[in-house]
């Protein structure tokens, strides 16, 4: 898989290390940045993320065969009306939002190209600083096609992902959106909310607590907010399921503390316990 030019709009952490990763396995001839300052031009080629960066959205997009919109999934929408004057015919356009069905609904309209991507990986850090090239590597990305997306585009976009060292997983995206509900935004959600309930509402001498535990349990919390919020509200149907399914959870667990029920406690914890080793050990098998 080989593009003349792909253009990526927006280099934070994960657009950069696309960019880093293309360039390195010779899957792009040539690799262009938009950017939104001035500052942003040097600092992406500084980290080796783009062969060129600029404003200029038009300018941007020109000529490029494959277009990766590395932008919140909130903006996608205008993003899509914005280049789409400006693209050849050909060109295959995708994405990296964790959130697909309102995606691929509100864009494959305007942009008929467009394949619904989401890279499973990342880091609480971001920018471009923080770039690397084996981020993707090893990863899993989902690839949500439609009824309507074009055969060559599908095996293209497939085809680009496996290149950087993806596992690509082909899915719909109501399924996509289902499944990630629980497996990464309820993560977040849950993290997001337990440093509210302690951080928030701090109590004396809990800061000498705080240890590598609470630390470690947290670290999703540290993402974008802007980010998060509009996840949230893209997926919110699938998001609040899952939040029903952790309640039950916590009620059942509630109602054993409340009965001091010790081999209830003990199956709780047991359960959890080997739920995560044998998922644990599947991925050291794998």
């Amino acid at each position: 898989m080989h593009f003349q030019k792909i253009t990526l709009i927006g280099v934070g952490l994960l657009g950069g290390s696309i960019g880093l990763a293309a360039r390195e396995r010779g899957v792009a001839g040539r690799v262009t940045g938009l950017v939104r300052r001035a500052e942003s031009v040097e600092e992406c080629i500084v980290a080796g993320a783009v062969d060129d960066a600029t404003l200029d959205l038009a300018e941007a997009v020109a000529d490029a065969g494959l277009v990766i919109l590395c932008t919140p999934v909130g903006g996608m929408s205008d993003l899509a009306a914005k280049i789409q004057p400006h693209l050849t015919a050909d060109a295959i356009i995708t994405d990296v939002g964790s959130v697909k069905g309102p995606v691929v609904e509100a864009v494959e309209p305007v942009l008929p190209r467009f394949i619904g991507s989401h890279p499973l990986c990342g880091s609480e850090k971001t920018g471009v600083a923080h770039a690397r090239a084996d981020l993707l590597e090893g990863a899993v990305c989902a690839v949500t096609p439609s009824d309507a997306s074009p055969a060559d585009a599908v095996e293209a976009v497939t085809a680009f992902w496996s290149a950087l060292g993806s596992r690509v997983v082909n899915l719909s995206a109501a399924d996509h959106d289902a499944i990630c509900a629980r497996t990464s935004h309820l993560p977040h959600v849950l993290a997001s909310a337990l440093v509210n309930a302690v951080l928030a509402k701090p109590r004396a001498g809990e800061n000498d607590f705080l240890g590598t535990g609470f630390r470690d349990t947290t670290r999703l919390a540290s993402g974008s907010p802007a980010m998060w919020r509009d996840i949230a509200l893209d997926n919110a149907e699938s998001i609040a399921a899952a939040l029903d399914e952790l309640q039950a959870e916590v009620s059942d667990l509630k109602e054993a503390l409340g009965a001091r029920d010790s081999a209830a406690l003990e199956k709780f914890f047991a359960e959890g316990k080997k739920h995560r080793d044998d998922w644990i050990a599947g991925l050291e098998n794998r």
